[in-house]
């Protein structure tokens, strides 16, 4: 079985993550077969290792992994590595942890942000 993990920086502000949690919220809402958990890096829980926990609990198999960054910056190219690294040796064969682009990366993220961009521009 496939799930999805969604990995977002964290933050100090609880604030910070309403997004995130609207997104995880949605995506529950469109395939509620999936699991899905919402982990972060730093600042904010649950992180990575209790994210994936949960998910090779439901049975998980493979694991999508997506970085809720804009870009590949350090931590997607730095921290997450070593992240998977631990949770491949941890569950050995019984997961695959696929890491993906960042949210940021993908086209309809970027076409979805250039209309925000111009809503302003265009609402009267």
């Amino acid at each position: 079985m496939d799930g999805l993990l969604l990995f977002a920086h964290g933050a100090r502000d609880p604030a910070w993550a309403q997004p995130f949690e609207r997104v995880a919220e949605r995506l529950r809402a469109a395939r509620p077969q999936t699991p899905l958990a919402l982990a972060y890096l730093e600042f904010m829980s649950p992180g990575i290792e209790e994210a994936a926990e949960t998910l090779a609990a439901a049975g998980c198999t493979r694991v999508h992994v997506l970085p809720l960054f804009l870009g590949t910056g350090g931590h997607v190219r730095r921290d997450i590595p070593p992240l998977l690294d631990s949770l491949r040796e941890r569950h050995g064969a019984s997961v695959s942890w696929e890491l993906h682009p960042p949210l940021g990366e993908h086209e309809a993220v970027l076409q979805a942000m250039c209309d925000a961009c111009l809503e302003p521009l265009t609402s009267r």
